[in-house]
């Protein structure tokens, strides 16, 4: 009898082990087959948002910067006479100028590329641009009555220029446009070139 237990405790040892249905789906081909072609999808998936959302945001971004710089010229063209400091109000016109210049060159490339017509910008867009203007003039106006205008000028376009450059150099770091990289590089120089200006001033200069 204990004869007979042991052959079959030796039976049962080498009796093979059924593998799981779990693991022989895991295994199979026809699963392996379906995860790889599951990956492939969600990486052309991620890859084409990423290409569609470069597109719509150069787009956007280009929008806001045209806002932006609008904004601008208009706050220095109310209060550029304003100024005291002959310097100051030069390099007012100055940096007036570029962003004219700018916007105008930005305008052309919309056009062209997107059709561009101001009633078409994201309502969205413009209170923000509205709001940020109606800050700053806000600020100024401040700044004239309190007699202080030109140190308040000079740190506010200070301020905005490097807002814009900002701006700028998103829109280049992600551009494949040789107009779009030229016009915006000639103005990103052009605004490096006046912020210590506007940064440095002193009235007691």
């Amino acid at each position: 009898m204990e004869g007979q237990e042991y052959l079959n405790q030796i039976s049962a040892s080498n009796r093979p082990v059924k593998k799981s249905k779990v693991s022989s789906l895991l295994s199979s081909k026809l699963f392996l087959g379906g995860l790889a072609a599951l990956v492939a999808l969600i990486i052309i998936i991620i890859i084409g948002s990423i290409l569609s959302g470069n597109k719509g945001g150069e787009k956007n971004n280009c929008y806001r910067l045209y806002l932006h710089l609008a904004a601008t010229a208009e706050v220095i063209e109310d209060y550029q006479n304003d100024i005291k400091s002959s310097d100051l109000r030069a390099n007012a016109a100055s940096l007036k100028g570029v962003l004219t210049n700018t916007n105008k060159d930005l305008t052309g490339y919309l056009t062209e590329k997107y059709e561009f017509k101001e009633k078409d910008i994201d309502k969205n867009f413009i209170a923000e641009a509205n709001t940020s203007k109606d800050g700053l003039e806000a600020e100024l106006f401040e700044a004239k009555i309190n007699g202080n205008l030109d140190r308040i000028f000079a740190h506010k376009m200070a301020y905005e220029i490097s807002l814009i450059a900002t701006e700028e150099n998103q829109i280049l770091r992600s551009a494949n446009n040789d107009t779009l990289k030229e016009l915006l590089t000639k103005s990103y120089g052009s605004l490096d070139s006046l912020y210590n200006s506007f940064n440095d001033f002193s009235e007691t200069k």
